[in-house]
């Protein structure tokens, strides 16, 4: 028997005055969503525990079964991993972001002013050659504004504190230890080297020059967060038995998956971005179920437009996707595997920022026990057969379908 899990990024939403206070779930034309409710089951789910916001990757992880209170080794591994450096035991990976900072250390723009991913790799190319005290620092872009830091030599620890601070007109963070460590202290002191000497190296970079003589913001810093270590969990596929496989454009989802022992399937133009190769997503998804048991699909567009806080869009997204997964949808009902559609977490249209409200859920299969919601979206899928559950429940029901789940008791 055979699965699908597609994860719409940040699709949660709350009721906005921009759609008359409706969520853009609730207001969006997307019949297909609407169709894998109304052949399953429907439900809402608090992804760690009700009103706690989840960051993307422990979402992830609770998703996928794994407690991310007693698995979860930081964020800047699965960034790492996702972006196919492969860490060994002792690395530190940060997760980073190309940033507008000012002469006094003030952040002016986190993005910098979502710098492309061309130009990205054109200033990451002028830090290859950084060097460090007695620290191996190395440095590749991913998407846009995004990289990863990973820090190779002795003493070294994940117990650091951010130097991206994650607000606007505030000074950069200075690296700290987290814990009474020799190796925290040492890799707080080698981060804060970094941070200075790519700071000189950019601003003086001839890209950030022609940025700024465009009236565009110069990506004049680095700033890392959310140093990782390398994950040691059991592979999802040995858990369950299957052979799985993911697919997605973001570094993070691939790097979560990496980590549990996916295989990654690479799609042209998959971007992780409102620009990403949708329809060739779907088309792999669906030709990897020949070979496959397990495919998880993630697709980022809505949790980007719901960053930018832009309720419109993100409806337009939803239906854009509603639209393109079809194919898809009709496989899996016509072969009678199953499917999940959820959100990994809730980023609500006018905030632009995670919150802790549930998300729908909706599982269809061939002896799913169908309710009577016919529409999904927050409100309609609360009322359905599968109530309110956690993230870390959603595997195991759905292995329970497939047989998986073993006797408790005799």
């Amino acid at each position: 028997m055979k699965a699908v899990l597609i994860v719409c990024d940040g699709m949660g939403d709350r009721p906005t005055k921009t759609l008359n206070n409706l969520t853009p779930l609730q207001a969006a034309n997307a019949p297909t969503f609407n169709r894998i409710a109304s052949l399953g089951e429907s439900g809402i789910m608090d992804i760690i525990s009700p009103g706690q916001p989840p960051g993307s990757d422990t979402a992830h992880l609770a998703i996928f079964g794994y407690d991310p209170y007693t698995q979860y080794s930081g964020r800047g591994a699965y960034e790492a991993l996702g972006a196919g450096l492969n860490l060994r035991p002792g690395d530190v990976a940060f997760r980073c972001n190309f940033a507008t900072i000012n002469e006094e250390g003030v952040v002016i723009d986190r993005r910098a002013g979502r710098i492309s991913t061309e130009e990205a790799r054109i200033l990451a190319e002028a830090l290859r050659d950084l060097v460090l005290e007695d620290v191996e620092a190395l440095f590749t872009p991913t998407t846009e504004h995004r990289g990863v830091l990973v820090l190779r030599g002795d003493k070294l620890s994940r117990m650091v504190s951010d130097i991206d601070v994650h607000e606007v007109g505030v000074r950069i963070g200075k690296p700290r230890p987290l814990d009474d460590s020799i190796e925290a202290e040492h890799t707080a002191k080698i981060l804060e080297e970094f941070v200075t000497k790519t700071r000189r190296i950019l601003e003086n970079h001839p890209l950030n020059k022609e940025r700024v003589a465009k009236g565009l913001r110069p990506a004049n810093a680095v700033l890392p967060r959310g140093a990782g270590t390398l994950p040691n969990v059991k592979p999802f596929k040995e858990i369950w038995d299957m052979k799985t496989a993911a697919i997605a454009g973001g570094a993070l989802y691939k790097g979560v998956a990496r980590a549990l022992g996916f295989d990654l399937i690479e799609v042209p133009d998959a971007t992780g971005t409102v620009n990403t190769n949708l329809k060739g997503k779907i088309k792999h998804a669906t030709d990897a179920l020949k070979t496959y048991d397990f495919i998880f699909l993630h697709i980022k567009a809505t949790d980007t437009v719901s960053h930018d806080k832009n309720p419109v869009k993100k409806k337009e997204v939803i239906e854009w996707i509603s639209r393109e997964i079809t194919p898809l949808v009709d496989m899996v009902e016509a072969e009678e595997y199953y499917l999940i559609l959820t959100a990994d977490h809730t980023t609500p249209s006018e905030v632009g920022e995670h919150r802790g409200d549930p998300v729908p859920v909706a599982i269809m299969g061939p002896d799913v026990r169908r309710d009577w919601i016919e529409k999904f979206d927050e409100l309609s899928c609360s009322r359905g057969g599968l109530s309110r559950i956690r993230g870390t429940d959603l595997m195991k029901i759905l292995m329970n379908y497939l047989g998986k789940v073993p006797l408790f008791g005799e």
